[in-house]
């Protein structure tokens, strides 16, 4: 496993890092694991050297930080791993019960902490950027945090450049302590935010952490699983023709290279070179493997380019495009993986 430092910060973190949203309770989503399905994910992640694990209040309505929290009391020494949690959407009921007011999040890190089991995290992150709450409430509070010891460092996630800036700007002028990790979305299938946000977060020093490398599974190619057919962020974020022409490409490439798509959509991200940290969410050993595997998948000119034709820009994914983004078109294949050669060596 390699190790690196997140961002300009002292914290050493795995490069892959465990995602726990397929944790907790299917009475929240049919494709879900239960505890004992968990361990057995959690503990191979554990042998294999990764020590970020990245959860939310969110998963499961919390039930996702207690099965996570009670593994890892149970199977690992709490104090050698890098635990980071979010907070923002809706858990529980009533007015207050979501976003980044002071009262919620100042009710969610205690929450939060009781559900796993422990005295702190490692990272606290908004898990958006709350437009209806004055930033300057919001990082008050993250920074009371810090403060109070309930969490060592406080993190970003989903948001735009700008939004960014406004809460650097924001922890300059008041002396709180600033975030030392980005979160985003970012695969074959997804780049936008290599315009802005990676650039951004270079120049100023945060870590890059990415999720959904797998295109919230579709890039795993496996058209026919449970999480393709029933997680609804699938098919809003990637149902149109060029998310589907990546998935193809990512399978020719696999094929010649005779491994798992998911390998090869995964080796794309692990070497980007805006990215630090990948989470894996894995839904048996053999997929943390996968992902394992990937750090040391060096990809050729003309794989990259197989991977990469077919994406053209998009609308950004985000809380606020949800329903309202435009499809795409996509760019012939050339070279090796031409589709008359790919045709031709499946036939041979």
């Amino acid at each position: 496993m390699e190790y690196i430092n997140l961002g300009q910060c002292g914290l050493k973190v795995s490069r892959l890092c465990l995602g726990t949203m397929n944790m907790g309770s299917k009475q929240w989503k049919p494709w879900i694991f239960d505890e004992a399905q968990s361990e057995p994910l959690i503990r191979h992640a554990l042998e294999n050297g990764i020590n970020f694990i990245d959860l939310a209040d969110f998963y499961s309505s919390g039930a996702g930080e207690e099965v996570v929290g009670r593994v890892i009391n149970h199977i690992a020494n709490r104090d050698e791993l890098v635990l980071t949690t979010k907070v923002g959407y809706p858990i529980g009921a009533g007015m207050n019960n979501q976003g980044h007011s002071r009262k919620h999040i100042m009710e969610s890190i205690d929450a939060s902490l009781r559900r796993m089991g422990t005295d702190y995290v490692d990272i606290y992150m908004l898990h958006y950027f709350d437009v209806n709450t004055p930033i300057e409430e919001t990082w008050a509070a993250m920074n009371d945090i810090v403060r109070a010891g309930k969490a060592r460092y406080v993190g970003v996630s989903t948001m735009t450049a700008w939004q960014l800036a406004k809460i650097l700007w924001c922890c300059e002028r008041n002396g709180y302590a600033k975030p030392i990790n980005m979160q985003l979305q970012l695969n074959c299938a997804y780049r936008e935010e290599e315009r802005e946000m990676i650039p951004f977060c270079r120049d100023q020093g945060l870590g890059v952490s990415v999720f959904s490398p797998l295109a919230r599974g579709l890039l795993s190619c496996d058209f026919n699983s449970v999480r393709n057919k029933t997680d609804f962020f699938t098919q809003e974020m990637y149902a149109d023709a060029a998310s589907l022409n990546v998935a193809q490409s990512v399978s020719h490439v696999a094929q010649l290279r005779g491994v798992p798509p998911a390998q090869i959509a995964q080796a794309w991200v692990i070497n980007h070179p805006g990215v630090d940290c990948m989470l894996v969410g894995a839904d048996s050993v053999q997929q943390i493997d996968s992902a394992i595997a990937a750090l040391n998948t060096p990809l050729s000119e003309d794989e990259r380019y197989e991977l990469e034709r077919n994406y053209t820009p998009c609308d950004v994914i985000n809380d606020y495009t949800a329903g309202k983004r435009i499809a795409r078109e996509s760019r012939p294949a050339r070279g090796l993986f031409a589709l008359d050669n790919v045709e031709k060596r499946n036939i041979a």
